[in-house]
């Protein structure tokens, strides 16, 4: 099924240019979603990530809401007394009424205002609340589900809260309310019940009933439009979940989501086309030096490299110059994060090098956090034998070190033979003993609770992946955050991205994704779908993706062995680039990460705004949608250095031989420059000191193709 374009397309160059000022200052804006200063998944770093911008443009009327977790806000929140008086008066009456509603600033980038609400201390109102709720909505929810019943509370607190506050302002507010999620969608659908003055955007990042189909291996893209969705959502008990979602969906004054491939599921599931795509973006930091980045690849690399010298002890039998770090990381979904085509991926990349006898070893990594009870003994213990053996090696450098210093002195060239002594060579010996090893390498870093019925272990047992000294792909299943604080791989997330070579993200479910987007801006390397919306994104404004590092993996249209067999194809190319070719790969991708920086992306959320303000108050906001047939999207050209390619599937940076190391055609600057000038300018924000300030959207050839402005 082809994928149609919503009204408001995603080609950064196909959004509104304003025609007058949209002035903000008499609106008000509250972001209300369960992730605020409370990470549970992606919706946090979305939002967490945005607020710089988001203040920026609005100033001290922004406020972000959500559940008041006191673990959370002790480590992240300032709480203080409210700024807007307005607000204040409302959050003194709820607290009054027998809420506990907090006010501060959350300690992120930016600084934003944050209103909290206790829901627990409100639970004794449930009941009525699910009385209100199906007498209005006709929607009931089981008293045994704890996440809807969190979700009932905090929709209607929050409703009370804008209506509180639009009962306290002295003038007719004009407030904007931005909904994220199911669970924080019933103050939507709750505002529009009682008529409140409140223009609402929904924001799905991936629809309810989606998730749980992909992950039931139902072909799910190819019969979205067969689907009984009121049967299905009976038939895995969240019916209620999804009555909720689909209220808020169909009750916003605009419905957004993350991508294109999303809008087509939610259109389909939740019965209407969304009114634009808001594209997720990251805060990304530019390095002064060029190649920073680089140095910084080079450096966490080292650390992993530390790391596989413990984890190989006794079976350290390969080369790590020669060794390239593939990594997949994200929710222990095996099936929607493409976790299983990985691993038949690997079997089949592992057999290719054997027989091709290539000195390439690749080791991947799983980052995927599941139950365990403690590390694994045999991991711990190599990292203390490597620990180990460095330290002889330092005691024996030092001693050598100080007899050949003496040598040196009295002018006499030393006697090797008498450098080490027997105690050295005792010494040494004792540590290469304590190298030897009776067991393979562990694949699991820790001890698992369901060892046996564990998707991934269960499926290399099957494809037959242990580490053996004759294969040249490694697996090591690390399932836990990562953390510079583990006593066992002491990095940070962000460090460890930095020092592999490429992330493998071969999702079946993936309404945006974060982590393929996070290697972006790192300039590492990676592999997406068709399915996913980064690739979907990539796909759209990049000419050739794979010549800059984004591979795209063809699993809408292609079977699962086709997939899989495509998959090992950019594996084995990958596997098969020289050194350079893969730093001018690294460069080119870093270049992208202005197209995934809220600078750039951020204008979707406010065109989102300005259509909310100008549907709910048509008198004093005016918004003209523009003709999306009209606009068309830029794309990064093919670099110049990158031979034509018969087929874009194919690898665009082929092996290299050692002759054309000292290829001319490859230029740095000049792709650089031409990368920037395919890019637009960053957002110029309304200021918040005076009037709002003009900024400009250009179209795909500098036409206007819609309005928005404040009526006089």
């Amino acid at each position: 099924m082809p994928l149609a374009r919503s009204l408001s397309i995603t080609s950064l160059s196909g959004l509104e240019e304003w025609d007058e000022e949209f002035d903000l200052e008499d609106a008000v804006l509250f972001e209300i979603a369960w992730e605020v200063a409370n990470k549970v998944g992606g919706i946090y770093t979305v939002i967490q990530t945005k607020a710089r911008l988001t203040a920026e443009e609005w100033g001290e009327n922004y406020f972000l809401v959500g559940p008041y977790v006191e673990s959370n806000v002790r480590t992240q929140v300032e709480l203080i007394e409210p700024t807007n008086p307005a607000l204040k008066r409302a959050i003194d009456k709820m607290n009054s009424s027998g809420c506990k509603v907090y006010f501060g600033r959350w300690l992120i980038e930016g600084s934003p205002y944050v209103v909290l609400i206790d829901v627990a201390f409100t639970a004794w109102n449930l009941d009525k609340w699910k009385k209100e709720l199906w007498d209005n909505f006709s929607i009931g929810v089981p008293w045994f589900d704890r996440e809807a019943n969190d979700a009932v509370l905090f929709g209607f607190l929050t409703a009370w809260l804008l209506g509180e506050y639009a009962a306290q302002c002295e003038e007719p507010p004009h407030i904007l309310a931005h909904f994220h999620e199911w669970l924080a969608g019933l103050g939507l659908a709750l505002c529009r019940q009682r008529q409140l003055p409140v223009a609402t955007i929904f924001t799905t990042h991936a629809t309810l009933l989606g998730r749980y189909l992909c992950a039931g291996s139902v072909d799910f893209y190819n019969n979205l439009a067969d689907f009984n969705v009121d049967k299905e959502a009976g038939d895995r008990q969240i019916y209620h979940r999804y009555c909720l979602e689909r209220t808020a969906a169909r009750c916003a004054h605009v419905f957004t989501t993350v991508s294109q491939i999303t809008a087509v599921e939610a259109e389909h599931l939740l019965k209407r086309k969304p009114d634009i795509i808001t594209p997720n973006g990251l805060n990304v930091k530019k390095f002064s030096a060029m190649h920073e980045f680089q140095n910084l690849h080079a450096q966490s690399k080292n650390r992993i490299q530390e790391f596989i010298r413990g984890h190989f002890y006794g079976h350290l039998d390969f080369n790590l110059d020669k060794c390239l770090f593939l990594f997949i990381a994200g929710r222990y979904e095996f099936s929607n994060k493409g976790a299983d085509i990985f691993l038949e991926a690997l079997a089949r990349l592992n057999y290719l090098l054997r027989v091709n006898h290539s000195d390439v070893t690749v080791v991947a990594f799983f980052i995927m956090p599941a139950r365990t009870n403690n590390f694994n003994v045999e991991t711990l213990k190599g990292q203390a034998v490597r620990k180990q053996l460095w330290d002889t090696a330092q005691t024996v450098k030092e001693r050598f070190g100080k007899k050949l210093y003496e040598s040196l002195l009295v002018g006499q060239l030393p006697d090797v033979s008498k450098m080490l002594s027997k105690d050295d060579f005792t010494m040494m010996k004792r540590a290469i003993f304590a190298t030897q090893r009776q067991c393979q390498p562990p694949i699991c870093t820790h001890n698992m609770l369901e060892d046996s019925n564990d998707p991934i272990l269960t499926c290399i047992r099957r494809i037959g992946l242990f580490n053996n000294s004759a294969d040249r792909v490694k697996v090591i299943f690390h399932p836990e955050f990562l953390s510079s604080t583990s006593p066992l791989l002491p990095m940070d997330y962000e460090e460890f991205v930095r020092g592999c070579h490429l992330g493998v993200f071969p999702s079946y479910y993936e309404p945006w994704g974060y982590t393929p987007a996070e290697c972006t801006v790192m300039g590492i390397p990676s592999i997406s779908t068709n399915l996913s919306g980064f690739g979907c994104f990539m796909e759209e404004h990049i000419a050739d993706p794979s010549a800059y590092g984004i591979y795209i993996l063809d699993r809408r249209y292609r079977g699962v062995d086709e997939s899989c067999n495509q998959l090992t194809s950019y594996l084995f190319q990958f596997c098969q680039q020289s050194r350079r070719a893969r730093i001018i790969q690294r460069n080119r991708t870093e270049r992208l990460s202005d197209l995934l920086d809220w600078r750039y992306l951020g204008r979707y959320y406010i065109s989102a705004r300005h259509m909310a303000l100008a549907k709910a108050f048509p008198d004093t906001y005016f918004y003209q949608p523009h003709d999306s047939d009209t606009a068309q999207g830029f794309r990064y050209p093919r670099p110049a250095s990158v031979p034509p390619s018969p087929s874009l599937s194919r690898h665009s940076s082929p092996r290299q031989s050692e002759a054309e190391e000292d290829d001319d055609r490859y230029d740095e600057d000049a792709e650089a420059e031409k990368d920037r000038l395919n890019i637009r300018q960053p957002l110029t924000l309304p200021s918040k000191k005076g009037p709002a300030l003009p900024y400009t959207l250009p179209g795909a050839n500098g036409e206007r193709n819609g309005a928005a402005s404040v009526k006089n």
